[in-house]
């Protein structure tokens, strides 16, 4: 039986291939376009996650895991020759650390000493800052010069002051003795010490914070100073209301930057005792720290468990620091509405 074929096409063109399913190939692997197109997506929405994910892995290793760690170590009691070995105390280091006068006179003298050394610091930093801004001959000279302090090392520093400050052949002394007044016993006298540990922060913090504000002041618009002149502004008065206002949040950096420095202090007071005086702050704690204790309760008298408490405190203190600062930055930036007219 004979079968019929189909007809082919007028004009002897052949049947249109069937259309194959977008983005495939004739093998049904996805066309180049489709390729380019997801690399495109991966590109955009993966590689940035993988440029920034060392720093996240590095804080996570070296900075929450020891954070979270020293938290759990604060709720247990642990001695610095078994760490191993510990017993659940629940919040009872941290009820017996706010019970401790040894902790409230670390807490008072870090307040102290953070404001004798930041607020004449801060002030001394604006006013050099006020000076560099100015076209002087050897500029680069004198601003190399005053962050030589913020390069020296901690020990080189509190070893030169702590003879500087020495009671019977410091140069200090001698200096007073020119005047008639008789020498000062700094290490062993509470104001004293606290003043010459003072003196060690100031000079190594100065330059460095002068830096920050030069750098601020050179941002301004020198037109807001050309129309201070034009309306009679004096120097004092440019300085005033040009230069302060344009680098307030400079300046509310610093304070926090230096807040943040006053709460850590350690080497400096540490080596001004020379020697065991200087983990307890004198022989009466007269200027024993918050990072003194943390170490004194560490590594003196091996109480793991009371030190991690003394740790989270500071770290606790910091974030009501930062708080306020926002607290402050937001109250600084709001303008006063003008009263509505009916």
């Amino acid at each position: 039986m004979a079968t019929s074929s189909p007809a082919a096409p007028t004009g002897g063109q052949p049947h249109p291939a069937p259309a194959r399913p977008p983005g495939k190939g004739a093998g049904g692997e996805p066309s180049h376009q489709a390729r380019r197109t997801l690399l495109h997506r991966l590109d955009l929405g993966t590689v940035p996650y993988a440029f920034i994910a060392p720093f996240f892995l590095i804080f996570a290793a070296f900075g929450l895991y020891p954070l979270l760690y020293t938290f759990w170590i604060s709720l247990h009691r642990v001695e610095l020759s078994s760490m191993d070995t510990q017993e659940w105390r629940g919040l009872a280091n941290f009820t017996e650390l706010f019970e401790d006068e040894r902790f409230w006179n670390a807490l008072t003298n870090t307040f102290t000493i953070g404001v004798i050394s930041t607020v004449p610091q801060l002030l001394m930093a604006l006013g050099l800052a006020h000076l560099l801004n100015y076209r002087l001959r050897g500029s680069t000279f004198f601003r190399v010069a005053v962050l030589t302090p913020y390069a020296t090392s901690i020990g080189a520093a509190a070893l030169v002051f702590t003879m500087l400050f020495e009671r019977d052949f410091g140069m200090i002394n001698w200096g007073l003795g020119l005047f008639g007044i008789d020498g000062l016993d700094w290490e062993s006298q509470k104001w004293p010490a606290q003043f010459a540990i003072s003196t060690i922060v100031i000079w190594r913090w100065t330059g460095y914070n002068a830096l920050l504000y030069l750098a601020a002041m050179q941002a301004i618009p020198r037109d807001l100073y050309e129309a201070a002149a034009i309306d009679g502004a004096s120097r004092w008065q440019q300085f005033r209301t040009v230069t302060v206002p344009g680098i307030s949040a400079t300046i509310i950096f610093t304070i926090v930057l230096s807040t943040i420095g006053a709460t850590q202090l350690f080497g400096e007071p540490l080596i001004f005792g020379q020697g065991p005086n200087g983990i307890s702050g004198g022989a009466d704690n007269q200027y024993q720290t918050l990072g003194l204790l943390l170490y004194e309760e560490g590594w003196k008298n091996y109480q793991m468990g009371r030190a991690s408490a003394i740790a989270w405190a500071m770290f606790l203190i910091l974030l009501l620091v930062f708080v306020l600062q926002r607290v402050l930055a937001r109250v600084t930036s709001r303008t006063p509405r003008e009263p509505r007219t009916s």
